[in-house]
């Protein structure tokens, strides 16, 4: 019987990439995982994809400060290989152009292993200020500490893993650029190059992919220039074969690539499509009460900035969340506890116990207001800071109020040049700047006040 013609009209063509990655053996060779029509020949596809792809890497690389050749000899190779290192920690999760300052920065204060390994973690804390993920910057120090007492710098991926803070990536990385070790890498940019390539279509988050990625990169690394190939297929991924604007037409390699293939024969299926998205688990929401003290030494009560205003910080724990940073007392509190009197019952608790500062008896409160709040978005955290602002007048040594606490190597008294050069985090750092527009506001609303009505409220 003949189908009708609406049935015919109506219906849509089915979308199955998962079908077709799906029956590629996942440890076969780099020609037999190449898919019918794309990788034309077993002996000849590889090496022509490879060469396509660095002839265009040297045209059209960018020119990066860590992308210098190395001078002759081992000790030229390990200050190369130092520069990928510090390069490609602080570019992950980074844009280019944000980590091209910073990189500058670390490099002019600490230009070799030996010299990182000196510095101490606040010193190094301080300079990654801004970048996030500071635990990256703890292995950072770690890792050079642990290279500068051994007196060599690893040269093979798999030396290289057993630095601390140091996975497969930027070992791969580090081993095929510095020291020409035919050996692949795997970041974002090289996932999404691979999967279009091959059209996978399986989740990228799963270990069984992410073992494939790997294998494939492997088997496609040029032996005679690994680093240089790597780099490409990174440089690729971050210019040309974008997350949702990819440019295939000028594509080195848009021959060889699976997904563009699919695009052409399906309109339901598009380049974008690999790999494939993965929604992010929705962050938790955390509340806290940040309380910003301020401790004035023989100062009026007024709001007048000078220096003679210290500021308590105390250091997170050496482990979780930006571990072993500088912040200002503060402590999570339940939402249905985030008014005004919880917070403030939470903190003066917290206060009293860490370090016995009793703002009702031992100390001369000046002022207590609420700034304002401040939502940081961490990774996996969304947290809502309720920031207020705490004015003490401490009679007698100031440097006990650090002593009286449990620990004193936990507690500091900043004064305000020093605070506003040190390496706050970014959201630490809003908070402080909520506080000095607070009280910018305030001395502005105290100095236009008639003179009159001024004189009165200070006599009384």
């Amino acid at each position: 019987m003949a189908k009708s013609p609406k049935a015919t009209t109506s219906r849509r063509p089915t979308r199955k990439p998962r079908a077709r990655s799906a029956a590629v053996p996942p440890s076969a060779d780099i020609e037999d995982l190449a898919p019918s029509g794309v990788l034309a020949g077993p002996t000849s596809a590889a090496p022509a994809l490879r060469s396509g792809l660095l002839r265009w890497y040297d045209a059209h690389r960018r020119d990066l400060p860590w992308r210098f050749p190395a001078a002759p000899g081992r000790e030229g190779r390990e200050k190369r290989a130092y520069a990928v290192w510090v390069s490609e920690v602080m570019l992950q999760q980074t844009r280019v152009p944000v980590v091209i300052d910073y990189y500058s920065r670390w490099m002019a204060r600490w230009p070799t292993v030996e010299t990182l390994a000196a510095a101490t973690q606040e010193e190094v804390n301080e300079m990654w200020a801004g970048l996030g993920y500071y635990r990256r910057a703890r292995f950072l120090l770690e890792g050079a500490k642990q290279i500068a007492e051994k007196g060599e710098f690893p040269s093979t991926a798999s030396t290289l893993r057993q630095v601390r803070g140091i996975g497969d990536y930027t070992a791969g990385a580090i081993a095929s650029i510095a020291f020409n070790e035919v050996t692949p890498l795997v970041d974002g940019n090289v996932v999404r190059v691979i999967s279009r390539l091959f059209a996978i279509a399986d989740n990228p988050k799963e270990s069984s992919t992410v073992k494939r990625f790997w294998e494939l990169a492997g088997q496609l690394v040029d032996p005679s220039r690994p680093g240089d190939f790597n780099q490409a297929m990174m440089e690729l991924g971050a210019t040309l074969c974008s997350k949702t604007k990819p440019d295939c037409s000028q594509c080195p390699v848009s021959s060889h690539c699976q997904a563009l293939v699919l695009s052409h024969e399906n309109p339901l299926i598009g380049v974008t499509d690999y790999p494939r998205v993965v929604p992010k688990a929705k962050p938790r929401s955390d509340f806290a009460a940040v309380c910003v003290v301020q401790i004035e030494q023989g100062l009026e009560q007024e709001m007048a900035a000078g220096k003679c205003n210290f500021f308590l910080l105390i250091k997170r724990p050496e482990e979780g969340l930006l571990a072993g940073l500088w912040e200002f007392p503060s402590v999570l509190v339940d939402e249905c506890k985030t008014d005004p009197l919880n917070r403030r019952k939470e903190m003066d608790r917290y206060l009293k116990r860490l370090v016995d500062i009793d703002v009702e008896q031992k100390s001369n409160l000046v002022l207590r207001e609420d700034v304002g709040q401040h939502v940081h978005v961490f990774s996996h955290i969304r947290l809502t800071m309720h920031v207020e602002l705490m004015v003490l007048k401490i009679k007698g040594d100031m440097g006990q109020v650090c002593n009286k606490g449990r620990d004193s190597t936990k507690l500091k008294l900043v004064d305000e040049s020093s605070i506003d050069s040190m390496g706050l985090t970014s959201g630490i750092r809003k908070v402080y700047n909520m506080v000095k527009a607070f009280k910018e506001k305030k001395l502005s609303e105290q100095t236009q006040m008639p003179t009159k009505k001024r004189n009165r409220r200070q006599k009384q």
